[in-house]
């Protein structure tokens, strides 16, 4: 059984990775919008330096870089990122036919999520990376700090996008109490993008707020794959973020199953 649930897994997978590569349009305007929004980040927080090249070890070539990383794995780490298609299955009751399925419903949405981030990051990331880079200093992307940095990046990267998916599975689950996803995308999406580091970096935080965000899983989304790549964290506090990524990556979807099957219980659909 856990074998063929295993292969429908990764055949949803792929099939809502290769239906979300389709959308070539969209993704060249979203490549647009994060090149030059990230344009006004970097003169905005150039600005705050000033003649600084470092505020409380935070150098202005890895805030620069910390940017440039956030604006081409956007889609990796924003909660506001959502599938209306699930919405409206709760929304309409049409979550019957979803009910119907011999899988576990959390586990087949989680895939679904995570593909679609997967895909849309594929069609995003690269085009950025590249334009970024041949900027000129201090505008420009540094490349990573060290080969162990970079591989550490990847596995803190990929990790963080799946715990993102397990953080944004409570706006789903929430729905099935309001009916309304509108509150819970407010409420996730303001509290995500800044305790994840979005709004303002976390080395920026004062010290007491960054002890507490150390303590939630928003900041393993995306500050620490970023600060490991342009070197801002070492490989001993990389290894160990990694650690603690995993126990998150444990934790949440836990919690969210047995969440969502609490809520099912009480689920009533109406009508023939």
């Amino acid at each position: 059984m856990k074998k063929l649930r295993s292969s429908y897994q990764a055949a949803i997978f792929k099939l809502r990775l290769a239906q979300g590569l389709t959308y070539r349009t969209a993704a060249a305007a979203g490549v647009a919008t994060q090149f030059f929004w990230g344009m006004i980040l970097i003169m905005m927080f150039t600005a705050f330096y000033g003649s600084q090249t470092s505020v409380d070890g935070f150098t202005k070539s890895q805030l620069t870089t910390y940017i440039w990383l956030q604006q081409a794995f956007l889609v990796f780490i924003a909660l506001w990122i959502r599938d209306l298609e699930l919405f409206e299955l709760i929304r309409t009751g049409n979550i019957a036919y979803e009910l119907c399925r011999p899988i576990n419903l959390y586990s087949f949405w989680y895939t679904k999520l995570l593909s679609s981030r997967f895909a849309s990051a594929a069609l995003r990331c690269l085009p950025i990376l590249v334009f970024a880079y041949f900027f000129p200093k201090p505008y420009g992307l540094e490349l990573p700090a060290s080969p162990t940095a970079l591989l550490l990046f990847i596995v803190a990267l990929v990790l963080g996008v799946m715990i993102n998916v397990a953080i944004s599975m409570f706006i789903y689950i929430s729905v099935f109490i309001t009916l309304s996803p509108i509150g819970s995308l407010l409420i996730f999406s303001v509290v995500g993008e800044f305790f994840s580091g979005m709004v303002i970096p976390i080395p920026l935080m004062p010290d007491t707020l960054q002890k507490v965000l150390m303590c939630l899983p928003f900041r393993y989304t995306g500050d620490l794959p970023f600060r490991i790549y342009s070197g801002n964290v070492g490989i001993t506090d990389a290894v160990i973020g990694i650690c603690i990524q995993i126990f998150w990556l444990l934790f949440l979807p836990l919690l969210g199953n047995f969440l969502l099957n609490k809520a099912l219980k009480h689920l009533v659909v109406q009508g023939g």
